[in-house]
């Protein structure tokens, strides 16, 4: 049984940018409730648009039971995890959420949100501690509504959450748009302990109303009896970094070892919000004449790198204030003394080759800083619709 998307395509005028995009790329109906299959997210993470135009697939309780017994544990995770699943999985609205700040963090952050879902301070989070989660995610997104849209609202969080969500005091004000590193500070500074525990006293009442995800059975086991230590936790985040990483290097290195310096100039600009990449493209070509390739450790400790950029964006600022120019030594410098990263002389040379427009051999904060923050936000791109 399907549904048409144009049956509910008015919904699409009261949900936020990331509600949208998760719409768009859904493709799985539970009982009213949308999901992503593990493909679908992938998708969503690499591509402007679904490779189709999709319907919503309505699925049965016994062949979401049957998905979910197939689901591997968590010591069987791999780079691989979201490639074999395949279309054999389902992923929720705020599990779609959860994934995208992973995709957008440095590894040392993953001890701090582990540590705010782990309530009781035992180092191993259980399910109903994870589903706190949930709540903060939820709350986090919501969207003042405006007079005569509190039905289609209604309509679309329970499209999204499976359950009815009253307003409350967290909502943003209306034509606020938050980026994912609000969800992190929301996990890390601004929620209380108190909040913590009036939400995972409702968890009860949550879980009991929701259906389990590929994702809660890969943590927590079929019976969620199970619970989740900061390896496999950590592990599990790793995991998925490296392997949305390897779908987008393997998309452009037909096979081969490397990638084009003009392959990886691409990659990085077409998540920024840069309006004519051709100007850096042919900067970078006439700057480069001669291709050496990008390997995958290079193009993966650059984005390590990426997912730390407000620490190096602090040191390089103090560049700036000291009036010193940023060539490549410093620039080098700066990433392993601000992230730990150690970057290649070629993986820098190409960096500068690609974003230093004036062509002096250094870097502005507004040269690099500025545009990497755009791409750092893949998935809440703002120039694409999302």
């Amino acid at each position: 049984v399907t549904e048409n998307r144009s049956d509910v395509e008015d919904l699409h005028l009261y949900a936020t940018p990331r509600e949208q995009r998760f719409r768009r790329f859904a493709s799985l109906e539970f009982e009213g409730q949308l999901y992503m299959t593990p493909y679908d997210f992938i998708q969503a993470v690499t591509s402007d648009e679904p490779k189709c135009a999709k319907k919503w697939r309505s699925l049965s309780k016994q062949e979401l039971n049957q998905i979910l017994m197939e689901t591997p544990p968590v010591w069987k995770g791999s780079s691989k995890l979201f490639r074999n699943l395949n279309e054999k999985g389902v992923i929720s609205y705020t599990e779609y959420l959860f994934l995208l700040c992973i995709l957008t963090k440095p590894h040392a952050g993953f001890r701090i949100a582990f540590n705010m879902f782990d309530t009781d301070g035992n180092e191993m989070v259980d399910k109903k501690e994870f589903l706190v989660l949930q709540e903060i995610f939820r709350k986090k997104n919501e969207k003042r509504e405006r007079k005569g849209d509190e039905e289609k609202r209604a309509m679309l969080r329970l499209q999204l959450y499976g359950y009815h969500t009253s307003t409350s005091s967290v909502l943003k004000t209306e034509g606020e748009d938050l980026g994912p590193r609000s969800y992190w500070d929301t996990l890390r500074r601004s929620t209380s302990q108190v909040l913590f525990s009036d939400l995972a006293e409702r968890s009860d009442d949550i879980s009991s109303s929701l259906s389990d995800t590929t994702l809660l059975v890969h943590f927590f086991g079929k019976k969620g009896k199970a619970e989740l230590n900061f390896e496999d936790f950590y592990r599990f985040m790793d995991n998925l970094q490296t392997e949305v990483l390897e779908i987008e290097f393997l998309s452009y290195s037909n096979g081969m070892n490397t990638i084009s310096e003009e392959d990886f100039a691409h990659i990085l600009l077409r998540y920024t919000n840069v309006e004519n990449t051709s100007s850096y493209l042919e900067n970078m070509r006439c700057r480069i004449p001669e291709e050496k390739g990008i390997t995958f450790d290079e193009f993966r400790s650059f984005f390590q790198f990426l997912n730390n950029l407000e620490d190096f964006a602090i040191a390089m600022q103090m560049y700036n204030f000291a009036s010193r120019s940023i060539g490549q030594d410093e620039f080098k410098r700066a990433v392993y003394v601000a992230t730990g990263v150690k970057l290649s002389p070629h993986l820098v040379n190409t960096v500068f080759k690609i974003f230093d427009v004036d062509r002096d051999d250094q870097l502005s904060y507004k040269e690099f800083i500025g545009i990497m923050k755009d791409r750092l936000n893949r998935g809440f791109r703002v120039r694409i619709p999302i």
